[in-house]
């Protein structure tokens, strides 16, 4: 069953049975809002390239991320499926997708945060339909959606992140608008929700 996150709200990425998930997938997907006035319908839709990325921190530090041009972590455990220039047609599928296979994180990897980014500078009020979910990688189920809503005149947006806690890997809304078109950009933004 999935969860649709607020900003903020925290869940536990345990399996109703007890179990741990071992391998997570974060689903990106949108399309561009339709223009709106007079000449909208001669100049059609605009094409909007959002970015999704995983940055993984060791306590409080950057020590490795995954996007369009590095497509997997130094160890292999968090992998990009590759970059898509223009999103969705609006069927609600993942336009980019980050793996993460939780069991083989390095130990001293304690958070991956998940950021989007609109690399062609276009707001995220000229951007409709947008998500990030969770899902669990063996069964396909989703776990946790956060839909982006609302637009606004940002062009970034902290998602959310993971972050192992006493009873294993959680989950955290964060929905923190941001500026900037790829996650270096971001950082300083993200140091406070670490």
């Amino acid at each position: 069953m999935s969860v649709n996150l607020s900003k903020g709200q925290r869940i536990s990425l345990d399996k109703a049975d007890g179990g741990a998930l071992t391998a997570v997938r974060m689903g990106l997907g949108w399309q561009a809002a339709p223009r709106k006035g007079f000449l909208a319908k001669l100049a059609g839709t605009r094409e909007i390239d959002l970015d999704a990325s995983a940055v993984l921190f060791a306590g409080g530090q950057p020590v490795d991320v995954v996007f369009f041009q590095h497509l997997a972590s130094d160890d292999g455990s968090v992998r990009h499926l590759g970059d898509n220039l223009v999103g969705g047609a609006g069927a609600g599928d993942d336009d980019e997708v980050i793996l993460v296979d939780l069991a083989r994180v390095p130990g001293h990897v304690d958070q991956i945060v998940f950021t989007v980014n609109s690399f062609t500078g276009q707001t995220f009020g000229e951007v409709q339909n947008a998500f990030c979910r969770l899902v669990d990688e063996q069964t396909g189920g989703e776990l946790a959606r956060y839909t982006l809503s609302g637009g606004g005149a940002y062009t970034a947006q902290i998602m959310a992140k993971l972050h192992r806690g006493g009873s294993g890997w959680q989950l955290q809304a964060i929905g923190e608008p941001a500026s900037g078109r790829t996650f270096q950009d971001l950082l300083p933004a993200i140091a406070a929700h670490l």
